[in-house]
């Protein structure tokens, strides 16, 4: 499908801020419209399931020109295709007096050491015990430029990396930091236990990275409806049958380091869905990923701060274990 991104989104002024419209091209005449609705959403970076489509069709969130339709019905080239989600019921975030590790505060940021298995902010299926619960209690002022879900939340770790997480508490530094991210001038270094022994010392991967079709949840390296991702990395360690990698993000697309490790044949040690080597997680309870260095301007004075978090136990014990051997 080659939907056209400048027309999918508010084709008029009279659609709210929540909803979508588009129009159906040639090449897309015939497509299921549940499908075709989900994959345009996707190449908006709109993350919403099929379910999630299929049940605003049956509640009539979904029209298309004007009249509702089944989820089985085909499109044709010239249709207009609108949304109208419903409003989602409210989110209650709310403190939770859970301890951080704490890097570096002060008025305007907040750096903390994320342990391995925290949800950075709350969502569907972790409603609480994520860091925004945590800052929530701790601070009493975050920025509001990401919403009351996300609140001081510049940029995400997944849940089961540990490691360090800048967070802005008002929305000058939530801005500054934000456009350091979108320039590439944050310095984001992380260490990583792969499977396999990498022969090359040091080396880059600048492969694209996209959603997966099959499922939308997974990301890979593909050329379509992808954004540029590259990954350096430098052997820091090898072992007879894995590598300690030091890796630095040149770009931060989700999941990226560990879907380039799998895409060069060198998926990380305990990924559950990246991993591809079930039994072998060496007791690791998560991917053994840990972003080392963190290093940003600070969004008022414009000094730069590098800060460094040492690696979890787990994965010290782990790379006790293979060296002993």
């Amino acid at each position: 499908m080659e939907s056209n991104p400048s027309k999918i989104r508010r084709l008029n002024s009279s659609l709210s801020e929540d909803d979508f419209e588009w129009v159906v091209e040639d090449g897309q005449a015939g497509e299921r419209a549940d499908k075709h609705i989900a994959q345009a959403l996707a190449e908006q970076e709109e993350s919403v399931s099929r379910s999630q489509i299929q049940e605003w069709i049956r509640i009539g969130a979904v029209t298309v020109n004007g009249a509702e339709i089944k989820a089985n019905a085909k499109l044709a080239a010239g249709d207009v295709v609108r949304i109208s989600p419903p409003e989602p019921e409210p989110l209650d975030v709310y403190p939770e007096n859970i301890p951080l590790a704490i890097a570096y505060e002060d008025s305007d940021v907040i750096v903390i050491n994320k342990p391995r298995g925290m949800v950075v902010h709350p969502a569907a299926g972790h409603p609480n015990g994520t860091v925004v619960n945590a800052l929530l209690h701790h601070c009493e002022d975050l920025s509001g430029i990401n919403g009351v879900k996300r609140p001081g939340i510049v940029h995400r770790i997944d849940k089961d990396t540990s490691g360090l997480l800048m967070i802005a508490k008002n929305d000058l530094a939530h801005a500054s930091l934000a456009e350091q991210l979108k320039e590439h001038t944050v310095t984001r270094k992380y260490r990583a236990l792969v499977y396999g022994v990498l022969q090359h010392d040091k080396g880059t991967v600048d492969a694209p990275i996209g959603r997966a079709n099959h499922d939308r949840k997974l990301y890979v390296v593909t050329e379509k409806n992808s954004k540029r991702a590259v990954t350096h990395f430098t052997v820091a360690e090898r072992f007879d049958e894995y590598t300690l990698l030091e890796l630095r993000l040149e770009t931060g697309r989700t999941h990226q380091i560990r879907v380039h490790m799998k895409y060069i044949g060198f998926p990380l040690v305990g990924d559950p869905v990246y991993g591809g080597r079930s039994g072998r997680t060496l007791g690791m309870s998560g991917q053994a990923l840990h972003a080392e260095v963190l290093g940003f301007k600070h969004p008022r004075t414009g000094e730069y701060m590098e800060f460094s978090a040492p690696l979890p136990e787990d994965m010290e014990h782990v790379l006790a274990i293979l060296r002993s051997r």
